[in-house]
């Protein structure tokens, strides 16, 4: 049975937020973080499997994660799954809800995660008095549309070993920007079945395609995941040229 994500008291005050160590992030003015302060509730914590947020649930809620991993996914009647995207630290999620009422997507956790908590009710009073924090979370949904397109872009047009390429590139970089890279190597928390939902490829086919990135010294599978093992190659056999390296905003 999966547990459900817990609210904790607060942690990691607003004043020191470990996001603001790595430097692929923005700092906030000292005005900004005093009413993200007053915004955030405390801390949710996930394990493995948790359902941070359900497919046509509303949520009261906005989350920016502060460590783990988690993915973002739609599923058909039939219980069949697409993976849209990955959600490393630094990512907002929940805003979905804030303007639709209610989620078109879930998002379950990869491995154990702590997010911030926000409530959605003061989002208006944020556009109104922090119009430079407005405009990050504008700048945060536009960069998940931009991520979307790339994804599209290989589910449509990349072949299958392009398109496991990119996937592993792509989140290594995403990862190499949070502190999650060391010795230029990552552990991703992935089971082939997540590659496969992610690519629209069936189970069989990724397996045949992920050997093949191992046979080339790109990936190395594990029992609970792989590891990337160059970087370099994952790029040059999906002909991605990489993510922009400018600085980004978080909540």
């Amino acid at each position: 049975m999966k547990s459900k994500p817990a609210l904790t008291v607060r942690q990691y005050p607003c004043e020191r937020c470990p996001l603001q160590d790595y430097p692929h992030f923005q700092p906030h003015e000292k005005e900004e973080v005093e009413f993200l302060s007053g915004f955030k509730m405390g801390e949710l914590v996930a394990d493995v499997g948790s359902t941070v947020l359900g497919e046509g649930t509303s949520s009261a809620h906005l989350f920016t994660v502060l460590s783990g991993w988690a993915f973002r996914y739609k599923t058909l009647e039939d219980g069949r799954r697409q993976i849209l995207n990955y959600v490393l630290p630094g990512d907002l999620i929940g805003l979905q809800g804030s303007v639709m009422k209610e989620m078109q997507h879930s998002v379950e956790a990869l491995s154990p995660m702590v997010l911030c908590m926000f409530q959605r009710d003061k989002l208006p009073n944020l556009f109104r008095s922090f119009p430079s924090i407005a405009y990050d979370i504008t700048w945060l949904a536009s960069r998940e549309e931009q991520m979307l397109d790339e994804i599209l872009l290989s589910v449509g047009r990349r072949s299958a070993l392009e398109r496991a390429a990119y996937l592993f590139a792509f989140i290594y970089q995403r990862a190499k920007s949070v502190g999650m890279v060391k010795n230029d190597k990552l552990i991703v928390p992935l089971r082939q079945q997540h590659v496969a939902d992610t690519l629209g490829l069936s189970i069989v086919h990724t397996n045949k395609t992920l050997k093949k990135l191992a046979a080339r010294g790109a990936l190395r599978w594990l029992d609970r995941g792989c590891e990337v093992l160059s970087h370099q190659m994952l790029l040059d056999i999906s002909r991605w040229q990489g993510l922009p390296a400018a600085p980004r905003p978080y909540i």
